[in-house]
């Protein structure tokens, strides 16, 4: 995300870097960085970890409401999201007679869940509170379990790079799960407005689908920089905004 957004900011001619840091807010929020992306519906539980928003435009005001003093928020991506989703096989989706989420809560009692250790996902889809997800260690063995029955739905990510193609991704039409689109952090009066336009301009071109493929290409062991400015070239920001 960070090449994504650096790599804006220099098609503008703004020089940019990427940096690590164990906490970027933290060190945005000192000064110490200018701008940190992130997912707006881990940034808001970090910010405001009571906030019942779910929804996109809900996740993302209730976000702009707990930043810190100092700190503004850019246009998030309104159609590209990493936030967690749940597989299930093609005979599950049938059985439920579904391919929302919201067939979870018809099942609640009898699902049986699945996530890779590490990466659990929700503890509650809605007004289901599911049960402890079972732990795998890594996504093959966790898809392997679902192909088999093992587990009924398996925890992954709208963006996951490596998803079987065989499985059902559960759409999230009534927003059950809370919204994580991309965000760019800034510090607020530290940039100008070309750089600010740079920032924002992601939101109008990145969706899902691109997201997911880069990530594919990061895990294959491409370059993340070379990958960020591989799709940028593909979709220059400005046409047609």
């Amino acid at each position: 995300m960070a090449q994504l957004y650096a790599a804006a900011l220099r098609f503008y001619g703004n020089p940019a870097h990427v940096q690590t840091a164990e906490n970027p807010l933290g060190q945005l929020d000192s000064g110490e960085i200018r701008v940190a992306p992130g997912l707006t519906g881990r940034l808001l539980h970090r910010l405001d970890p009571d906030s019942p928003a779910r929804s996109d435009v809900q996740v993302y005001r209730s976000l702009l409401a707990a930043l810190p003093e100092g700190v503004a928020a850019g246009d998030y991506t309104i159609s590209a999201d990493d936030k967690p989703a749940l597989a299930v096989t093609e005979r599950t989706a049938d059985e439920w007679g579904d391919r929302d989420i919201s067939a979870v809560l018809r099942a609640c009692a009898d699902v049986s869940v699945g996530a890779v250790a590490g990466a659990p996902g929700p503890a509650s889809v809605g007004t289901c509170t599911l049960p402890e997800a079972r732990q795998f260690p890594d996504d093959d063995a966790l898809f392997d379990a679902l192909r088999v029955g093992r587990i009924d739905a398996a925890w992954t990510t709208t963006a996951s790079p490596d998803m079987p193609g065989e499985v059902v991704v559960l759409s999230d039409k009534t927003a059950l799960v809370r919204a994580e689109n991309l965000v760019p952090l800034y510090r607020r009066n530290e940039l100008n407005e070309s750089q600010v336009l740079a920032l924002n301009e992601i939101a109008g071109v990145l969706d899902t689908g691109s997201l997911a493929d880069m990530r594919r290409q990061v895990a294959e062991g491409a370059d993340p920089g070379v990958v960020a400015g591989q799709w940028l070239e593909a979709h220059p920001l400005g046409v047609g905004n």
